[in-house]
Formats: C-alpha cells, sequence, structure tokens
C-alpha cells in the first residue's frame, strides 16, 4: 500500500521466504562502511506494531552512518504469506536468515518488548551473529503475570477458539487512541502519522494474529514459557537495557534483574517514560543508542 508510514531514510523491500514474503525496511550505507560501524537489525514489538510504526522516529538518524535493516514479522504489517507460529525461537531464527540474505553476518540487535525477547534469542541462539543488543522494556524476563489468577486468566483467555479470539482483537483495534494511551506516559508524544499506522495496522485484514499467536506460544496456565532469566547469563555480547520508569506494560525489575546477571550489561531507566521509548523520547533512545554504538569493539 503506497500510503503506509515509512519512517524517513527508509526504503522498503520484500523478500521471498517460505512461500511468502517478508516485507523489510533498509536504510544507511550499505553494509561495506566498516567494522567500526556494524549494521543495527530493528525488532519491532507486538499489538498492532509494525516495523515502520515503532522506529519511525529513529530509523532515519540510526542510517545516517551506517546500514539499518527492520522486517515485518509474520503476522505484522506486509510481510504475508508465512506460517505464524508465534514462536519467539523461530522468530530468532528468521530474522538472523532475513539478515544474513542480505549479506549481513554480524550486526548489533535492537528489540522493543516482544522484539526484545526475540533480541535475546538471537544472543543466545546465534551468538556468532551479535556485536551488540540493544533491549528496550524487553520481553521474555518474567517467570510469572503480575499474581496467579492474572497468569490463569492470560493463559486462558489466549487459548480461545480463533474465530473468537480474533475477533476480540478486531474489535479492541477499534479504540487504538485508547490503546496508545496506556502505552506511553505522555499521550500527546505519539505523533499523528504514528497513530493512523497503528489504526491503519488495527484494522488490516488479519491484524492481531502474530501478537496472539506469540501469547499462545509464550503463556502458560502456572507461568511464562518463554522467561529466559535462568539463560540470560551466558549472553557476554555488550548489551543495553532501555527501560521507561513509569511502563505499564512491562515492569522494570526484568530488566533490573537481567542486567544484573549478564557480564557485559547496562541498565539505564528513563523517567517520564512509559513502555514506547523509540516514539515517546526518541531524543533519549538516541542519544543513548549512540553513545553505545560508539563504544563497541
Amino acid at each position: 500500500m503506497t500510503d503506509r508510514l515509512l519512517p524517513p531514510g527508509a526504503t522498503a523491500s520484500w523478500l521471498q521466504w517460505a512461500g511468502g514474503r517478508v516485507r523489510l525496511l533498509r536504510g544507511g550505507p550499505g553494509t561495506d562502511v566498516g567494522s567500526d560501524r556494524p549494521p543495527v537489525l530493528l525488532i519491532h514489538g507486538g499489538g498492532y506494531d509494525n516495523a515502520a510504526i515503532s522506529w519511525s522516529r529513529v530509523f532515519g538518524p540510526l542510517a545516517r552512518d551506517r546500514s539499518v535493516i527492520a522486517p515485518d514479522l509474520p503476522g505484522f504489517g506486509d510481510t504475508e504469506g508465512i506460517e505464524v507460529s508465534g514462536d519467539p525461537d523461530e522468530l530468532a531464527d528468521l530474522v538472523v536468515g532475513v539478515a544474513r540474505s542480505t549479506g549481513i553476518n554480524r550486526l548489533v540487535v535492537v528489540g522493543l518488548s516482544m522484539g526484545g525477547d526475540i533480541a535475546l534469542r538471537v544472543a543466545l541462539r546465534h551468538p556468532e551473529a551479535v556485536a551488540g543488543l540493544i533491549l528496550v522494556a524487553p520481553g521474555g524476563l518474567t517467570p510469572r503475570l503480575r499474581n496467579a489468577p492474572t497468569q490463569l486468566a492470560a493463559w486462558l483467555a489466549a487459548r480461545l477458539p480463533d474465530p473468537v479470539l480474533f475477533g476480540l482483537g478486531r474489535v479492541a483495534g477499534r479504540f487504538t487512541d485508547s490503546y496508545l494511551s496506556r502505552m506511553v506516559h505522555d499521550p500527546a508524544s505519539v505523533d499523528a502519522a504514528i497513530r493512523t499506522e497503528f489504526g491503519r495496522e488495527a484494522r488490516r485484514p488479519g491484524s492481531g494474529v502474530g501478537y496472539g499467536r506469540y501469547n499462545q506460544a509464550t503463556l502458560g496456565p502456572r507461568r511464562m514459557r518463554n522467561n529466559l532469566l535462568p539463560q540470560v547469563s551466558r549472553i557476554a555480547a555488550p548489551t543495553l537495557f532501555l527501560h521507561g520508569v513509569d511502563d505499564p506494560l512491562v515492569d522494570p525489575i526484568g530488566s533490573r534483574t537481567a542486567a544484573a546477571v549478564m557480564p557485559h550489561a547496562e541498565l539505564v531507566l528513563v523517567p517520564d517514560c512509559g513502555h514506547w521509548l523509540p516514539v515517546e523520547r526518541p531524543d533519549v533512545f538516541l542519544a543513548h543508542a549512540n553513545d553505545f554504538l560508539t563504544t563497541l569493539p
């Protein structure tokens, strides 16, 4: 669709993949810039997100002096025709395969929320491919949701028949302004172009399937199946955690706990910020990201 949001500095292309195609946003001077500027892979979050939404305000600045790629995951955006399993390990393998198909074998992986869970798995499953990690309010770092009843209720909801589950998702997609307001500390920080694309994504046929399948794959009746806290100490890559202090969706305690046990990790807690740091505080995200990128060996 020609009216879809496209971040400044990005061009959209499609890769044939597993019987379908992956939309890939690309920018920057290419992969042969030099070893001191590793390419960056951006992995978006769940819900009604896609690669253009969460990274729209930071893609261009990141791509000024390095190659940047950002795929739409299966079930999101303009990626189509690929089986949507929602399994975060499979998604980690997919994004690494997509990067390698463009000639990139080693990169900095940046993941937001659900994308942070996937980025952590890239580092665990493909350590040779990871020059560094930037994790923004990452998922995959909690043993259980708030309490046992909440965990059980979420698991039961994810087990609803597809027509009911995704029908409810389409109803919820009519209230995107309310949904957005709960994600951020200051709703005024979300500009009109992002709101429009978020609403368009919510109304897209098949919207919600990607995140629904992810929840089905990761929610258990008593605990989270994707909890990586017992494994993250194995990640040796330099890692930067960025987490809004006022995040209403992902408790910063997971980032705090993981950063404490990873050998080369740093945590930055951002005051007056909710879940969506690259959208609501892009200047803060870019300042810390660029400082981190310049220190990588």
